[in-house]
């Protein structure tokens, strides 16, 4: 039985994705929970965000690591994330924030099975 992917990426977030990892390297996402940059994907340079215990690995987009804290996933848990991207100043910690264009989550309910 095939499991559906916990965070998929539109192919516009794929090629800002690529127009980043020329510029910055290597990069890793982490879904914010709140609080200066409210709920957005963050996206920084491979290994600048410090990962603790309570963060969770949900897979992979554009073959960046993208995680979650252990809390926020649990209310999570039963959606896929779509990681889109739309104009405007996304989180000012951010990568993609001097492009122009912010990085968006979009989520549906996993199908019952």
């Amino acid at each position: 039985m095939e499991q559906t992917e916990k965070v998929l990426a539109t192919d516009a977030a794929l090629q800002l994705i690529e127009r980043l990892r020329a510029k910055h390297g290597d990069l890793m996402f982490h879904q914010s929970g709140g609080c200066c940059d409210g709920s957005s994907p963050m996206c920084y340079p491979l290994g600048e965000f410090l990962l603790g215990d309570q963060d969770v690995l949900l897979g992979e987009i554009g073959d960046c690591p993208f995680y979650m804290g252990k809390a926020q996933y649990e209310y999570w848990n039963h959606t896929q994330l779509i990681i889109d991207v739309v104009e405007g100043r996304g989180g000012m910690f951010s990568l993609e924030g001097p492009e122009g264009l912010r990085f968006l989550t979009r989520s549906r309910m996993f199908p019952d099975t």
